[in-house]
């Protein structure tokens, strides 16, 4: 989508995009965004997290004077703003400001939700630990199909209110929405990365799942946000209690953001990136640091979601997050593979994961001329969840 804000910084204009599209849902309001926005330097994070904190202190100060209705509302606006704070600021994991909005972003949210009839709060049992989330249940008595639902690189749980849950919701199915390993309340409270393999992770989610009251067992489909574009599709490989899986958008190979820009061929970027020291590949890095604020980001985000000391070990770890293998061939379940063609990290990769599944398939393309170009369609909330709704009711 054209920036209409940070127009030599994509990486902020697509994260304040993100804002800007939660107000379908009432995660944002368009003013204060554009407020907040107007005090920010363009590739400054200290001006970045300075500027959506102030936003949302403001807002959170005056919640606790608001009728409960008003509350509930400011409470959720405050959660997106707190979010977008400490957004960039994960490259020095020790900054005690990531914590602060983190801990604010998750207590407004769950002020509000506690306020919405049929969402709560839920821990799911996984590897000796819990997997933090919420359960929104369907309107109305009897069985329901349920939607598990997951975010990304960077997104958490609470975005995910925004991005699907409400919409399925309000649609009649019951929706679990989680964080996994390397997702935000793993990561901060936990200290759990991510790992590729996340057929392990989705098998514990649908053993709690399964138990819910009010569960139609033979009717749960999973939904991928971003990089769980590639997650849930890989889940959906190995895991037959599937009915469908929704790739938002769809992704084949993580990696290939990085060994495009890169001047060698992928197996010797995977060499390299393993190897225990390669300056040349360190200097690489460096350099595309300085080029560009989508990398700059995406590596300090890296080495905090992923783990690794260095930039380049983080990408060794990265470079794992791919389908290949035959992986991709073995999903036989319904799949919805949606396209972004101004895709700001994975442009072509939903076509190359499309083009290898073996069962039942639809490539779902968005257009600019609809405001949906953008990656996950994060401008299109309402259009965006129509669509994908409209197929999983004829699919389940």
């Amino acid at each position: 989508m054209k920036p209409l804000l940070f127009e030599d910084d994509p990486q902020f204009w697509f994260e304040t995009l993100i804002a800007l599209g939660e107000t379908a849902y009432g995660g944002a309001d368009f003013g204060e965004v554009v407020a907040i926005a107007s005090n920010i330097k363009s590739g400054d994070y200290d001006s970045w997290h300075d500027a959506w904190l102030a936003g949302a202190e403001r807002l959170y100060a005056e919640a606790a004077t608001m009728h409960a209705v008003s509350a509930r509302d400011a409470y959720l606006r405050a959660s997106t703003y707190y979010r977008r704070a400490e957004f960039f600021l994960h490259g020095n994991p020790e900054d005690p400001r990531i914590n602060y909005a983190y801990e604010r972003n998750v207590e407004c949210f769950q002020r509000a939700v506690e306020t919405i009839d049929d969402v709560e709060r839920i821990e799911i049992p996984y590897d000796g630990h819990v997997l933090r989330g919420y359960f929104y249940r369907a309107p109305g008595d009897g069985p329901k199909p349920l939607l598990v639902v997951h975010n990304g690189f960077d997104g958490s749980a609470e975005d995910l209110h925004f991005m699907g849950a409400t919409a399925g919701q309000e649609r009649g199915y019951h929706v679990l929405t989680f964080d996994g390993p390397g997702q935000p309340s793993a990561v901060h409270r936990d200290g759990m990365r991510f790992r590729p393999d996340w057929e392990h992770v989705v098998g514990q989610v649908l053993d709690y799942a399964l138990a819910l009251p009010g569960v139609i067992p033979e009717k749960v489909a999973l939904i991928g946000w971003s990089l769980g574009g590639m997650l849930a599709p890989r889940a959906a490989a190995f895991e037959p209690r599937l009915s469908a899986v929704v790739a938002v958008d769809g992704l084949f190979d993580a990696g290939a953001v990085f060994v495009q820009q890169l001047p060698w061929d992928r197996d010797e970027i995977v060499r390299r990136a393993n190897a225990p020291e390669d300056p040349e590949l360190d200097a690489f890095l460096a350099g595309a640091k300085e080029q560009s604020p989508t990398v700059r980001w995406a590596l300090g985000h890296g080495r905090y979601v992923m783990g690794g000391a260095s930039d380049r070990e983080f990408l060794a770890k990265y470079l794992e997050y791919n389908l290949y293998d035959g992986v991709a061939e073995r999903i036989t379940c319904p799949a919805l593979i949606c396209d972004a063609p101004e895709d700001l990290f994975f442009t072509g990769q939903p076509q190359q994961l499309y083009d290898r599944i073996s069962g039942p398939k639809k490539l779902l393309n968005f257009t600019a001329e609809e405001g949906a170009d953008a990656h996950c369609h994060v401008g299109a909330m309402r259009l965006a969840s129509g669509r994908i709704y409209d197929w999983l009711d004829d699919v389940l």
